[in-house]
């Protein structure tokens, strides 16, 4: 007589099948990225159809650069891989992701917005490479946020003031890129302390504020104005100086003509010159 197989053997024996499907939002994060990005050194070579709808059995990654926690993408990690193209949208779809590293590449185009569904994500580095555009404020969503390491690209704008909201936030480089106006006070100062030094923002020339040190730019247009409003309360001393000269001149002319003595015999004025 055939035994019937208990469930918990039932499970053992299907789990690894389960477990070795894709989630479909991984599979499309994938998929979408492999196709924006350009891959000269061909580090992505084993990223092939087959390998992108199974990239995970358990914690065991098929993908270079693709790390798993329970069938699902946690960390994805491609930096100085040579890469080119840009950073797809459709990387929120790894709804899992822990940490993105595209960092020492050669990406180009903004950060997409998107970015902030990405809930669960706890370290952003893209630096180094040649993305442009403003830093996206809705990446303040994603609260569990401890790294952003965005240095060496050419983003412009300002940062986001939001960012000072991110609490776990404990390394923040923004520096070398083309940033300007102020610098959130939020991230620049906590209970009276630096939150992050100066080296998180130089080498944005229009970027400014503590900790940063005053900018010489700002000092020498400061002293140009003030150069400027104590030449003009010089001239306009001088020219009231000299109004004042000629309104006395006038006044005292003025007098003189009315001293004149007026004969009463033929009604003719005295012109005797008055003693001065």
């Amino acid at each position: 007589m055939m035994s019937v197989p208990s469930a918990a053997a039932v499970a053992a024996l299907l789990l690894p099948l389960l477990m070795a499907v894709a989630d479909p939002s991984d599979e499309s994060c994938l998929l979408n990225l492999r196709n924006s990005l350009e891959d000269p050194a061909n580090s992505l070579r084993k990223w092939t159809k087959s390998t992108l709808a199974s990239p995970c059995n358990g914690f065991t990654s098929y993908l270079v650069g693709v790390t798993c926690n329970n069938g699902r993408i946690y960390k994805l990690s491609l930096p100085a891989r040579s890469l080119g193209g840009s950073i797809s949208p459709f990387l929120s779809n790894c709804t899992n992701l822990q940490t993105l590293d595209l960092s020492s590449n050669s990406l180009t185009g903004p950060i997409p917005a998107e970015l902030s569904s990405l809930l669960n994500l706890a370290i952003l580095n893209l630096s180094s490479n040649h993305l442009s555009g403003q830093i996206p404020p809705q990446l303040s969503f994603c609260a569990y946020l401890n790294v952003i390491d965005l240095h060496s690209n050419e983003l412009s704008g300002p940062i986001p003031d939001q960012f000072g909201l991110l609490v776990r936030l404990s390394v923040f480089d923004v520096s070398y890129n083309r940033l300007e106006g102020p610098i959130p006070v939020l991230l620049s100062n906590r209970t009276g302390l630096p939150r992050f030094n100066a080296s998180s923002f130089v080498g944005n020339k229009e970027l400014y504020g503590y900790p940063l040190p005053p900018m010489k730019g700002r000092g020498l247009s400061v002293l140009a104005i003030v150069g400027i409003g104590l030449g003009s309360g010089m001239i306009s001393l001088v020219l009231s100086f000299t109004a004042v000269c000629i309104w006395l001149k006038i006044t005292e002319q003025n007098s003189a003509t009315a001293g004149g003595v007026m004969n009463d015999d033929d009604g003719k004025i005295s012109h005797a010159m008055p003693d001065y």
